[in-house]
């Protein structure tokens, strides 16, 4: 998906484009894109494609289209502070712009399928810390990327108040999801369940109905595949899990996977994360 937008001859061009067409239309996620160099995101055979409008896939390394990214950085309304959950984190690109919103205190946590991209993920993070002129510029919430299935995150795990997956997810996995939200939280996640033909149709659902009051918001702007959901309205959230008072070892979504070992994540707390 893509090709909304003239493709720019470089990432402030481009930003100009998606400002033009309406997709970012925030002053928070203009200086979060302007911020980060799209081309850094892309193996250097392939930098020429960054500028254009269009998803990029190389082996499990992917990248969604600019004005996708854009409208799910709108939709997720981040504001200094809080915690942000990426399921499909791939290769950081979001996670690092949203990092530049949180600030220092707030949670940014990311889960990958393929180890080889979470190793992608955090070769590009370093860089960016360590060659970015834009880096000193921001309070930066640094993200913290783990390899493990996003479907099979601990059932007592903190919840988050901002969610995004990037991947299609089954309506039987709709519960789950909204489990991941704190009260208030907004998930954003494609509508697209699935191909159900061979003429390559899908099948939309989206979080919420016209029962759910309140609990179903469309972004302004440009119409995207993406629903967004607010958990404020909708006590389903809320049931069988109790909220954990601040982060700690109970917050790690990855604890319970095969080869965690306590403290290995522990260098990106400090004792001011607090959870808002």
């Amino acid at each position: 998906m893509g090709g909304a937008v003239s493709a720019g001859e470089d990432n402030d061009e481009l930003i100009d484009n998606l400002k033009e067409a309406q997709y970012i239309r925030t002053d928070l996620v203009e200086q979060a894109f302007r911020a980060i160099d799209r081309a850094d995101y892309y193996l250097e055979e392939f930098k020429e494609n960054a500028y254009k409008d269009l998803a990029w896939k190389h082996g499990n390394i992917h990248l969604s289209a600019p004005c996708i990214y854009s409208e799910v950085m709108e939709a997720l309304d981040l504001q200094p502070g809080l915690s942000f959950l990426n399921l499909g984190s791939g290769t950081g690109y979001l996670s690092s712009m949203v990092g530049l919103i949180l600030g220092p205190f707030g949670v940014n946590h990311g889960v990958e399928l393929h180890s080889d991209v979470t190793e992608y993920a955090k070769q590009k993070l370093d860089v960016f810390i360590r060659t970015s002129d834009s880096f000193d510029k921001f309070d930066f919430c640094e993200p913290s990327f783990v390899t493990g299935n996003c479907l099979e995150i601990a059932p007592d795990c903190c919840q988050y108040d901002r969610v995004y997956c990037g991947a299609g997810v089954q309506k039987e996995h709709e519960e789950y999801m909204k489990n991941l939200l704190k009260v208030g939280g907004i998930l954003v996640m494609p509508l697209e369940e699935k191909i159900v033909d061979q003429d390559n149709t899908h099948r939309p659902f989206c979080l919420g109905n016209k029962k759910d009051s309140g609990c179903f918001l469309r972004p302004s702007g440009p119409t995207l595949p993406f629903g967004v959901r607010t958990a404020q309205t909708c006590p389903a959230t809320t049931t069988g899990r109790a909220q954990p008072a601040g982060p700690g070892p109970s917050c790690y979504p990855w604890q319970h996977q095969e080869g965690y070992a306590p403290g290995s994540h522990q260098r990106r707390w400090t004792e001011e994360h607090t959870y808002v």
